[in-house]
């Protein structure tokens, strides 16, 4: 089980929530943000942080949003686990469902 950054993060990107993360698990794509499933420890510390309420533990997605742990989990398909986030620093790119969104702004 893992959280999973939704909707409401494409555009934003306000990083409320790497700040507050304890094992540096968000990654900064282009547009959004994403939680490697394979680095996080399911604290929690993200969820309550997120100004525009788009992170859910992965059983709790609202329905029109279930996709979105699928995006994230493909994300990290080329990437793996690296080992933290700020090693890596902010991605160029999107998953191809993130990029296809019309702009959230």
């Amino acid at each position: 089980m893992t959280y999973v950054i939704a909707l409401p993060c494409v555009d934003v990107k306000d990083k409320a929530c790497v700040e507050e993360c304890p094992v540096d698990c968000i990654y900064e794509g282009a547009r959004t943000l994403y939680i490697n499933p394979d680095e996080c420890v399911d604290c929690g510390a993200c969820e309550p942080v997120c100004p525009t309420q788009a992170i859910f533990y992965e059983d709790d997605l609202p329905g029109d949003w279930s996709n979105f742990l699928t995006v994230n989990e493909e994300f990290f398909s080329g990437l793996g686990a690296p080992g933290g986030a700020a090693r890596l620093g902010p991605q160029d790119r999107d998953h191809p469902f993130i990029a296809s969104l019309p702009s959230q702004n």
